[in-house]
């Protein structure tokens, strides 16, 4: 199953317990797998150099070096029209329609109101891990 991360899922999983870093487990153990764009890489990465600062002894590279080589890398095409609110969150719309990708994983509040669009779920790291992956 394909499935794109929001950042701050991404982050929190390899930050910190709970559902994100469950999903990132399954990643790891190829029960799914992780779709990017190059703009969602740099956020990414832009964003985890961020928290990796305050906390050294998280080494962000090497998940990011392994998200380079294990995941499926869809060229950035831009929506025609805004759908979210956040014109940040367009990006993540634009990589699952490329790639066909029907998941996307967040709790960003605009991402969560247009879920359903052109069938994109967009869904909670705990719905997802419920719905997907509970044993």
């Amino acid at each position: 199953m394909k499935v794109i991360l929001d950042t701050n899922v991404l982050i929190s999983g390899i930050f910190f317990n709970g559902p994100p870093y469950q999903i990132l487990r399954a990643w790891r153990d190829g029960k799914i797998e992780f779709v990017i764009s190059p703009e969602i890489l740099e956020e990414y990465e832009r964003v985890g150099e961020e928290l990796s600062s305050k906390n050294p002894s998280v080494n962000i590279q090497s998940v990011l070096n392994l998200l380079t080589v294990n995941s499926l890398i869809v060229p950035d095409q831009p929506l025609p029209e805004q759908v979210s609110d956040d014109p940040d969150d367009e990006k993540f719309l634009a990589c699952a329609i490329s790639s066909n990708t029907k998941t996307i994983i967040s709790g960003d509040k605009h991402l969560l109101k247009v879920s359903g669009f052109k069938e994109i779920k967009v869904l909670k790291p705990r719905q997802f891990l419920d719905e997907y992956l509970s044993d």
